[in-house]
């Protein structure tokens, strides 16, 4: 019960940024003696792969979409490293009823707030200035790092945060579907009304 948190939320911060969540990780078990965190992430060779990946995503997730082809390339990635983080960070025999439970909540908690991101930059995107798109690449990359640290010295307490931020997210993306259909059904109307007016 006590890996159950941890998983949790480095699964939704996973479908944010999956390298930032490895390299963070590794970072605090290699540095700061964070017991929960696999052997496995605070290995050299995987905490230089996530800082060089991280940079790139750092860079390509604040351009204008070129966020979002990235997004859609990550659409597999994401959910994978979240499930990959959560079995090693459930540590039991290979193959075990817990692993895969581990897996899947890792994996769905990264698919889940991967879509959320996806969605919401797409919307950002509709503005016409690239400012927006670096102020919430910052405060995703801020997020992430906030909630792994939590994470890892008080879990529950940063899987109540990362629950509370995934269901605003998830209201977010409902808000900006609503609107946008309703900006869809107002520009046919005017269609509609200038068809019959030419025809008139």
């Amino acid at each position: 019960m006590t890996v159950l948190p941890l998983i949790f939320t480095s699964g939704l911060a996973s479908g944010i940024n999956a390298y930032a969540v490895v390299l963070l990780l590794g970072l605090l078990g290699r540095f700061a003696d964070a017991d929960s965190v696999p052997q496995a992430l605070e290995r050299t060779d995987v905490l230089i792969v996530a800082a060089v990946l991280f940079a790139l995503e750092a860079v390509a997730d604040k351009i204008p979409y070129v966020d979002s082809v990235w997004d859609v390339v990550h659409t597999v990635i994401r959910p994978v490293a979240g499930a990959t983080v959560g079995v090693l960070i459930a540590g039991n025999d290979p193959g075990s009823l817990s692993e895969v439970a581990a897996g899947a909540m890792g994996g769905t908690s990264a698919l889940v707030s991967h879509l959320v991101k996806a969605s919401l930059r797409m919307a950002v995107n509709t503005s016409p200035e690239p400012a927006s798109n670096i102020v919430v690449s910052m405060a995703e990359d801020l997020s992430v790092a906030g909630l792994i640290t939590l994470a890892i010295f008080h879990p529950w307490l940063a899987a109540s945060v990362a629950a509370v931020v995934l269901a605003a997210g998830l209201l977010l993306v409902w808000l900006a579907v609503s609107r946008i259909r309703a900006f869809r059904a107002r520009r046919r109307e005017r269609r509609a009304a200038r068809a019959a007016a030419g025809s008139a």
